[in-house]
């Protein structure tokens, strides 16, 4: 959510301003802003919608300084508008300032300014607040005057911000908020996120939490809360700026989908040794350690959360550790049972979930071992966890998560496996077989994308429905929860997952002529449970689309249209049986004419509570 750039170097910074956040679209925004110095003056242009409104109100202005901020927002304080958009000044227009996050005491501080200056403020936003109290702060010393702002400030935050008394620096502050910079030659970058900087240099510092930042086009200098200066080495990106591309895909989010035989292969294959065991890089976990643990927690949100529900089963099926899978922005407040015997997994796909770094840090205050599964290298979920398995899903910028889902999945089972044969609960044949079976899974996968017409079809028959009901039993219903909230996120449809065995006590009151229903039936210990149900909902009336394996054919006797996904055990249909229901929510959404990789009031990088 929101994106930061910052340019300072001998360049225009305009255009490399919004290059920079057309690349952070898909994180979500509502408005986009820049301010530029220029002729020893700041200019700021902003304005509600697309960043391409700003652009064109851009074409016919000559704001060619060479160091500037750029933003692009997603409304928490005040409604989307022009007024509302970053970056915001204090009275005089000498500071400005952009924001990723929520100060929590803007309120307060805002009526104190109001008291002390009197009311200059012209937005409702948290961010106004802090232009005004550096001005409040500010005596020719721009680093000084953010130090003391931020003594003052109560919140998650990244912020950034320039001086028009100091035109040759920029200042920045990260608070649970991510920040990176970029170095250059003669020229330095500031973002929220790599893609947004790649094009113009691979070498980057992390910011670490609570780290403020001084950017001159010759240096970088990173302070801690004491303004002690930091050293920090460069971390080089590897990956290429071809990765955050659409490569001749209509959309961001089919071109992920489309990549998760890739995904599934890195992630497995780079940590399978030459005679087919896993081993977790530098994780070390022993049967000391595992003996040791008596409960597992696994914290998440979203679609995280249901490549958690996974995880959980597999850990108990294979390991025989009893698990806790809990909603990360729900964790802190349910008083968790979690000491020095507990193994904390946290599953995120950019590592900068706000919900899920506050639940890791409350288990790692009472003792826990953290263990995260997430994308991004360097983020803050993996640099203060204790462990880290890294999924190698590659750069996921489509809002609507898909190859990390299926990468996660994949992260789990390997955990889960490693677990059981280190704790001995588990054969050696059958550790043997599942890692098997694991590698067949890219093929797999591909075998269903190759079939997408099916997908493809359904959706331009079904685009107009309004409401779509998900059952399955088992397993079977937490990859339907996945598949209706990609189904949600994307189209706008009202649709929600259900434990089959429950649509009894309530919820097929709400099933009448066409109600789509999709219906899971993989698990063979269920399957014919499984086809009682979808009787029921056709017996009122239901559309049933049965997602099943090859083979069962039975199905199709009750069933209205039948998807079947590739034979596999059981416990690993999860990494199929969710591939068809991308591509549906996909296809639907673009049926509906929706804007497929940027949603509606949702950001890829949730970093507010």
């Amino acid at each position: 959510m929101c994106g930061i750039v910052g340019y300072i170097g001998d360049k225009k910074a305009t255009p490399i301003l919004i290059d920079g956040l057309s690349r952070l679209e898909y994180r979500g925004y509502d408005s986009a802003g820049i301010a530029v110095f220029k002729d020893d003056d700041i200019y700021v242009e902003k304005h509600e919608g697309r960043l391409k409104v700003l652009a064109e109100n851009l074409k016919d202005k000559d704001l060619n300084g060479s160091i500037g901020i750029g933003h692009t927002r997603w409304a928490t304080h005040g409604a989307p508008s022009d007024r509302n958009a970053h970056p915001h000044t204090n009275c005089s227009g000498n500071i400005a300032v952009i924001h990723n996050g929520i100060i929590e005491n803007y309120m307060k501080l805002k009526e104190w300014l109001i008291e002390v200056n009197g009311n200059g403020f012209k937005s409702e936003t948290d961010t106004e607040v802090i232009a005004h109290l550096i001005d409040y702060f500010y005596e020719g010393d721009l680093l000084d005057a953010v130090y003391k702002a931020v003594e003052k400030m109560e919140g998650a935050y990244a912020i950034a911000v320039i001086c028009k008394d100091e035109p040759d620096k920029i200042v920045a502050v990260r608070k649970d908020s991510p920040l990176i910079v970029g170095l250059g030659k003669e020229e330095k970058f500031l973002a929220s996120d790599i893609p947004a900087i790649l094009k113009h240099t691979r070498d980057i510092f992390l910011i670490e939490n609570d780290e403020v930042v001084l950017l001159t086009k010759e240096k970088v200098t990173i302070f801690n809360e004491l303004k002690q200066p930091q050293a920090r080495e460069v971390y080089k990106v590897t990956w290429d700026v071809e990765a955050a591309e659409k490569e001749g895909y209509a959309h961001f989010m089919i071109k992920e989908i489309n990549e998760q035989p890739k995904g599934v292969s890195e992630t497995l294959n780079r940590r399978l040794n030459k005679e087919g065991n896993i081993e977790l890089d530098s994780i070390k976990i022993t049967k000391e350690d595992l003996d040791k643990i008596d409960k597992v927690y696994i914290v998440a949100c979203g679609t995280a959360y249901h490549a958690g529900l996974v995880g959980k089963y597999a850990i108990e099926k294979y390991a025989k550790i009893p698990v806790i899978c809990d909603i990360a922005s729900e964790f802190r407040y349910s008083d968790p049972f979690i000491d020095e015997n507990t193994l904390f997994i946290a599953i995120s796909q950019s590592g900068e979930t706000l919900d899920t770094l506050a639940a890791l840090r409350e288990a790692k205050r009472k003792g826990a071992r953290i263990l995260s599964v997430v994308n991004v290298v360097g983020s803050s979920v993996a640099r203060e966890s204790h462990d880290v398995f890294y999924t190698w899903a590659g750069p996921e910028i489509a809002v609507a998560s898909t190859k990390a889902y299926t990468t996660q999945l994949t992260a789990m089972y390997m955990i889960a496996l490693h677990m059981a044969i280190t704790k001995e609960s588990m054969s050696k044949e059958k550790y043997d077989s599942i890692i098997e079976e694991l590698k067949n899974m890219p093929e797999k996968i591909q075998k269903i994308l190759d079939d997408y017409v099916i997908a493809q079809h359904l959706a331009d028959t079904q685009f107009n429905n309004e409401s779509v009901f998900f059952m399955g039993r088992g397993l079977d219903i937490n990859a339907a929860y996945e598949g209706s909230l990609k189904l949600k996120e994307i189209s706008y449809i009202n649709s929600f997952a259900i434990a089959a065995g429950e649509l009894k006590h309530g919820t097929i009151a709400l099933i009448e002529d066409d109600t789509l229903v999709i219906a899971l039936a993989t698990q063979d210990r269920l399957y014919e449970k499984m086809l009682s149900n979808i009787k029921e909902v056709k017996a009122r009336g239901a559309y049933v689309v049965a997602i099943a394996k090859e083979g069962n054919k039975e199905i199709e006797k009750s069933a209205d249209t039948v998807i079947y996904i590739p034979d596999t055990m059981d416990e690993l249909t999860p990494i199929l049986s969710v591939v068809p229901q991308q591509l549906f929510s996909y296809y639907m959404a673009v049926a509906r004419g929706c804007d497929v990789d940027k949603p509606r009031n949702l950001a890829k990088s949730v970093t507010v509570e």
